[in-house]
């Protein structure tokens, strides 16, 4: 039986962080699930649709080069719950920073009470790519700045697209 793992997050947009995350989930699991949480209260920057074709364009290379099978789905509702509907065996966390793994330590108790058969594994963030954020990356972009450092260059072009309006 194939090895399915979640990876959940609101890619807006994809950051160089999260394919340091990717590339070392793609070596844990047999096939990963990139899940875009889409949340009616919030105004994402990108559509869900620009945000699937992001992950598809950034992620496909590296999930083909470990012979990881990918999928990228929306979801809105619990990260737990969607897990559970995809079949996933394991949920990838990222972590930056001990702000991150305190939260985090506490959402996997919960899921754990909600899913026990879903495991939390946490990915420590490579050292390079610790302080970027999606929130930054929007807001540099807004203002002009460079992003290059800090997403794939396919996603700094669709960032400076959409401001140059």
């Amino acid at each position: 039986m194939p090895r399915t793992a979640l990876y959940a997050g609101s890619f807006d947009p994809v950051t160089n962080g999260h394919l340091d995350v990717v590339r070392h989930a793609v070596g844990l699991a047999d096939k990963l699930v990139l899940a875009i949480g889409v949340h009616p209260g919030k105004a994402p920057l990108f559509t869900a649709d620009e945000r699937l074709a992001m992950l598809l364009d950034t992620c496909g290379p590296l999930a083909k080069a470990a012979n990881c099978e990918l999928a990228c789905v929306t979801f809105s509702g619990l990260v737990i719950e969607e897990a559970k509907r995809q079949g996933a065996a394991m949920l990838i966390r990222g972590l930056r920073d001990g702000t991150d793994l305190d939260y985090e330590m506490q959402m996997a108790g919960m899921n754990d009470v909600m899913a026990p058969g879903v495991q939390t594994v946490f990915l420590p963030a490579s050292p390079l790519v610790r302080p970027i954020t999606a929130t930054l990356v929007r807001q540099i972009a807004a203002m002009g700045g460079d992003v290059s450092a800090f997403v794939p260059a396919s996603v700094a072009a669709l960032l400076k697209k959409k401001f140059k309006n």
